[in-house]
């Protein structure tokens, strides 16, 4: 295969541009491809698979292109095509939002093909098919586990493909996308005055998403949710550590405003489990 065509057939995922190939040839197959009623099984390897890309970026029809990749791999399993076809499949069922049938599809392909130079594509597409329906917070969060342990794959099996850099920022949103969902839940236990509950849950993002950017909000709830059980010390704990590291936040003004107006101030106290992360966080103590 030709470089060029694959720069072409690389671009198509990420922009979701024409390609330049199907541009040139375009006026000239749209009357054969509208006015074609041959079966299948006639079309030669190279027809069907460009009847395939023509449904997909010329009509947008990107159920009907999977179909007909799908039939280049069925009529002719062993050509070259047939690995393209496959991951165009793949990319297919992804433009058409069928989630399922794309991972499916390219799971499919790194079993065939685990050393080609479109696998690292192909596990980002299955990591996509996860990440793409993580985007509301609500929604099921075995999804996010599964985008995060999918494009983690992607990260560290393939560092130098094209792919490892997008695959490191999603990680990062989906990453995020769980602190969210803490925070949305222990927001709703503290408005209610479940103040035990929402400790939890902010304890879960400053200990286990702490580089995340959800951190100095929690940071602050914590000092509202201890003051209310009347536990100071954790609360000043809190707020020394969000004056150390979130000084210059919205978030740290407020807890401060909190803690001096009960004749408190932000530093660490106590021996609880803020203490820790204090020693840990600001001291660089681990132990």
């Amino acid at each position: 295969m030709q470089r060029s065509g694959k720069a072409n057939f690389r671009i198509k995922p990420v922009l979701g541009a024409v390609a330049l190939a199907l541009t040139v040839t375009a006026c000239g197959q749209t009357e054969a491809f509208r006015n074609e009623r041959r079966p299948l099984e006639s079309f030669s390897a190279r027809e069907l698979y460009d009847r395939a890309e023509y449904t997909l970026e010329e009509q947008g029809k990107p159920a009907d292109a999977a179909e007909l990749f799908g039939e280049v791999e069925r009529l002719y399993p062993y050509s070259e095509l047939a690995r393209r076809a496959l991951i165009m499949q793949a990319y297919s069922y992804h433009r058409d939002r069928d989630y399922e049938q794309s991972r499916a599809t390219a799971q499919r392909f790194l079993d065939f093909y685990p050393g080609d130079e479109e696998a690292p594509y192909a596990q980002y597409l299955l990591a996509l098919s996860y990440y793409d329906q993580i985007d509301e917070i609500g929604r099921d969060q075995g999804l996010t586990f599964q985008a995060l342990q999918a494009l983690r794959v992607v990260i560290e099996r393939y560092p130098d493909s094209e792919w490892a850099r997008s695959a490191m920022l999603k990680f990062d949103l989906a990453f995020d996308h769980l602190a969210a969902k803490e925070m949305e839940i222990g927001r709703y236990y503290l408005k209610r005055q479940h103040f035990t509950a929402a400790v939890t849950r902010f304890r879960v993002v400053v200990e286990d998403f702490e580089t995340t950017s959800h951190t100095p909000e929690a940071l602050f709830r914590l000092i509202e949710a201890y003051l209310s059980l009347g536990l100071t010390d954790e609360a000043q704990t809190a707020g020394a550590i969000l004056g150390h590291n979130f000084q210059a936040t919205q978030w740290y003004e407020d807890g401060y405003k909190l803690l001096t107006a009960r004749q408190l101030a932000p530093e660490a106290q106590g021996e609880g489990w803020l203490r820790t992360v204090y020693r840990r966080m600001i001291r660089g103590e681990w132990l």
